[in-house]
């Protein structure tokens, strides 16, 4: 199945306290997210700035959790960035860093995706494979779970929040479809 962005992050939402600090790192997800999840405070929406550098996350999602481990870091994950650094899960798991990593995977290059078939009708280079991204944090000792419907998103991301406050990193892999939310969005 494939769920609606919109929906998976409005159920994250909904589900952080204000004790949470955010991570971004991704394109089309990550830009969905910036109006869907709300900072609780200053300091707690972390991104790689305008350049958007893709792959940053896991290593800020670390540094955020280290320098305040009484917080809840939240990473939000597109599928291609998690691709670049997903193998920090090794480093999380072995130091103990719990956080909860939230993958928005709709097997593409999606922000990239969206205006290179509509103004050249071809997707070259834009289309990935949805990984089992969820398998390779579990493999490397932290909780991985996939989502593929609905019903899914509000208990996989309440196990995720449990296992990050025991010390163990989790990935919550959510298979999303493509939406019109973001058509003609110059936003990044």
């Amino acid at each position: 199945g494939n769920i609606n962005p919109l929906h998976a992050l409005s159920t994250l939402e909904a589900l952080m306290d204000d004790n949470t600090i955010l991570v971004a790192d991704g394109g089309d997800f990550v830009g969905t997210a910036a109006y869907v999840l709300r900072p609780r405070g200053p300091r707690q929406w972390l991104d790689p700035g305008p350049f958007g550098t893709l792959g940053v996350g896991a290593g800020f999602a670390i540094g955020a959790k280290l320098a305040r481990p009484d917080m809840n870091v939240v990473l939000i994950w597109g599928d291609g960035s998690c691709g670049y650094s997903v193998m920090e899960f090794d480093t999380m798991t072995r130091f103990g860093i719990g956080v909860v990593c939230v993958v928005g995977n709709d097997g593409a290059w999606r922000q990239i995706h969206r205006d290179q078939v509509r103004i050249f009708h071809d997707d070259v280079a834009c289309t990935l494979v949805k990984n089992d991204y969820h398998r390779v944090a579990a493999a490397l000792g932290g909780h991985g779970a996939l989502v593929t419907r609905d019903d899914q998103l509000g208990d996989e991301y309440r196990r995720a929040f449990a296992a990050a406050a025991d010390g163990r990193p989790a990935l919550v892999n959510v298979h999303i479809g493509m939406a019109d939310f973001r058509d003609g969005s110059i936003s990044v």
